[in-house]
């Protein structure tokens, strides 16, 4: 029997797999946020704060954290049938940031998320970012009894290049934090494409 086109079953679509990296200072919401949009149960290597770290864990502005992620968090989101993002929440804290370039390899891009209450803990990752050519957002963070400030306030605190995205966000909102996922893939094609002139230039 000779099917008709339209009759004849659709070849499943190989989806794309992408890399994306969370990151940001302690504290920032990087495991709520993967939490928030993985369709899997989030991997999380949390372990409790102690007071033997204390000297070494900057906890001001995030007192009522108990844990810390001492690896990674791990979490998936389908975009699209075709687009699939693995999500990899990096550590916050300097004790762990040997492990960042294991967790960059073959990474399309990053979110570093910010809290405007401090701003500094993510230059640090602002900083590693561009030092790699790596494309990036920051993702500001809204968390609740915080003073809003406008975008263009927080760029110039952070001394962003104007090709860098700047997203305000809710990182236990879902349909927020898929907002700054597809901003970071849009941002981190562009950035392909202009690098790519560039060359043939």
């Amino acid at each position: 029997m000779i099917f008709g086109r339209s009759e004849r079953a659709k070849a499943p679509v190989e989806p794309v797999t992408l890399k994306i990296l969370v990151a940001g200072g302690f504290g920032v919401g990087k495991t709520t946020l993967v939490g928030a949009v993985s369709e899997i149960r989030p991997l999380r290597t949390e372990e409790l704060l102690t007071e033997a770290g204390r000297p070494v864990d900057d906890t001001s502005g995030v007192e009522s954290k108990h844990t810390t992620t001492v690896a990674m968090d791990f979490g998936r989101i389908t975009l699209r049938e075709d687009l699939v993002l693995y999500l990899f929440g990096t550590p916050g804290q300097e004790r762990f940031w040997f492990m960042w370039d294991e967790l960059s390899e073959g990474a399309l891009g990053a979110v570093v998320l910010a809290d405007t209450r401090r701003l500094e803990d993510c230059f640090a990752a602002i900083d590693y970012f561009e030092r790699r050519s790596i494309p990036f957002l920051v993702g500001v963070n809204c968390f609740e009894g915080a003073v809003r400030h406008p975008g263009e306030s927080v760029r110039q605190a952070l001394d962003l290049d104007d090709d860098v995205p700047l997203l305000l966000t809710d990182a236990r909102d879902r349909e927020s934090v898929k907002e700054v996922l597809v901003g970071l893939v849009q941002h981190a094609m562009e950035y392909a494409a202009d690098r790519r002139e560039a060359v043939v230039r």
